[in-house]
């Protein structure tokens, strides 16, 4: 039996080419931003850039994996610069093709959350810690994208799409698996769990709660 499944190196190796789609899906989100506010290509580029590694880059940041990851294995930048560019030529046809990205993001997400809070217990941080740095290496790139474009974090106001709540409970499943599962088990678990979660949240059944006060009202 054991001789028809896949070696683990096999699937590492594919978990990888899942990460790297994920960065450029990333970089591909924050370069079509840069492209309709009307950027020039130096811009696109950086938005493009900070959006596929800034979660990445301030994740290892935080739990002392220093040079970032990105800068160690330069295979992540080009992805990311790839991805720039394609939004930059292809802005038009790219965004029609919006909801085959948005699986690439959701993907990239749960690994990078999942990553982020394996890093974390490496590093012996607590829960909360390990939940936030899952957080972070998932949004981050985002947060700082949309702070580039002087645009209001888009993961603080759309309850309706799951994405920062998203990438902490992969945090969480990652805490609570961890004990009985490999680490590579593990990363790939909370990932499915990000990616469930956002998948649900795209269907209106789960949903923030809002809190609205009366107009006037300081």
């Amino acid at each position: 039996m054991q001789e028809f499944l896949p070696a683990p190196v096999t699937l590492e190796a594919g978990l990888r080419w899942l990460d790297l789609l994920g960065i450029l899906a990333f970089a591909m989100s924050g370069a079509l931003l840069a492209v309709r506010k009307r950027f020039d290509l130096f811009g696109v580029v950086v938005l493009g850039c900070v959006t596929a590694v800034g979660g990445g880059a301030v994740r290892d940041t935080m739990t002392g994996q220093t040079p970032p990851l990105f800068l160690r294995d330069e295979t992540y930048l080009w992805t990311a610069l790839l991805g720039s560019f394609l939004a930059f030529a292809f802005g038009e046809r790219l965004a029609r093709a919006e909801r085959a990205l948005s699986v690439f993001d959701s993907v990239g997400l749960g690994l990078f959350a999942a990553s982020g809070a394996l890093g974390a217990i490496k590093f012996g941080l607590g829960p909360l810690g390990v939940i936030f740095v899952a957080m972070i290496s998932g949004v981050g790139g985002g947060i700082i994208r949309d702070l580039l474009a002087n645009e209001v974090p888009e993961v603080m106001y759309r309850r309706e799409n799951l994405y920062a709540t998203a990438a902490a409970a992969g945090g969480l499943a990652v805490l609570l698996l961890r004990p009985g599962l490999t680490p590579f088990q593990t990363q790939l678990a909370g990932a499915l769990v990000v990616i469930l979660l956002r998948w649900v949240s795209r269907q209106g059944w789960v949903k923030l709660p809002v809190r609205r006060l009366p107009d006037g009202s300081g």
